[in-house]
């Protein structure tokens, strides 16, 4: 089955990418299933499932989350409790894994995006090695590089900020039961392998800049309020 493992929607303060839309593209883009893992924010994960459940969708929607930790981002998969951002990997993947989730290190080479920049020492159950958001090729050969090296199974996720790139990358996942669990077990298993292109350049860009600004209209949004409160 094929599973993009690293998608952002609307719950994270850089994306505009609505669930229904993101079901509608993953089914189109040939997706069996997907991660929404937003920035700090379990939210958007849970509720897309329950979309998902809702409308009849054929897509295993896992709910998962990016956490920030000290040294840079780490995706949480199957989370079932909010991981403070700010900790140390260890303890972050730690707490992930009291939670019964599966840590995968995301693009850990992309020192621009939060790269966590090594993974010897990590007790990761997978990495990504394919990250469509990469300019260049070379972090995503060093990540399969040091991946090879320390033995841990490769996945792939297209890093998606808008509907239309869902499935850019993705995993291949050896599982034949259509669950959460099943995937995640093949996961920690090593049933996997990453595959997919990376996003055209300008896309990114694209992406990158209407990001900045949903994030500034946020900042924006907030002053005003805290402004009308003090003058109150």
């Amino acid at each position: 089955m094929r599973f993009d493992l690293h998608v952002h929607s609307v719950f994270s303060k850089d994306s505009y990418a609505e669930h229904d839309k993101i079901l509608e593209y993953a089914a189109k883009n040939g997706l069996d299933g997907f991660a929404i893992c937003d920035h700090d924010s379990i939210e958007g994960g849970l509720e897309c499932a329950r979309r998902a459940l809702e409308i009849g969708s054929e897509q295993i929607v896992i709910p998962g989350v990016e956490v920030s930790s000290s040294k840079g981002h780490i995706l949480v998969l199957g989370v079932k409790e909010k991981i403070e951002p700010g900790l140390s990997p260890e303890e972050t993947i730690r707490i992930a894994h009291e939670q019964g989730a599966v840590v995968v290190i995301p693009h850990p080479y992309k020192t621009t995006s939060h790269g966590i920049g090594y993974l010897k020492g990590l007790d990761a159950d997978a990495v990504e090695v394919l990250n469509s958001r990469c300019m260049t090729k070379g972090p995503n050969n060093k990540a399969r590089k040091v991946a090879d090296e320390l033995g841990l199974p490769h996945v792939g996720g297209s890093d998606a900020h808008e509907a239309p790139m869902v499935g850019r990358s993705y995993a291949e996942i050896d599982v034949s039961e259509r669950s959460v669990e099943a995937v995640l077990d093949a996961i920690r298993e090593g049933r996997t392998s990453a595959g997919g292109r990376l996003t055209p350049a300008s896309y990114v860009v694209k992406q990158m800049f209407a990001g900045h600004l949903k994030k500034a209209k946020t900042r924006l949004r907030r002053s005003r309020r805290s402004h009308r409160s003090k003058n109150v």
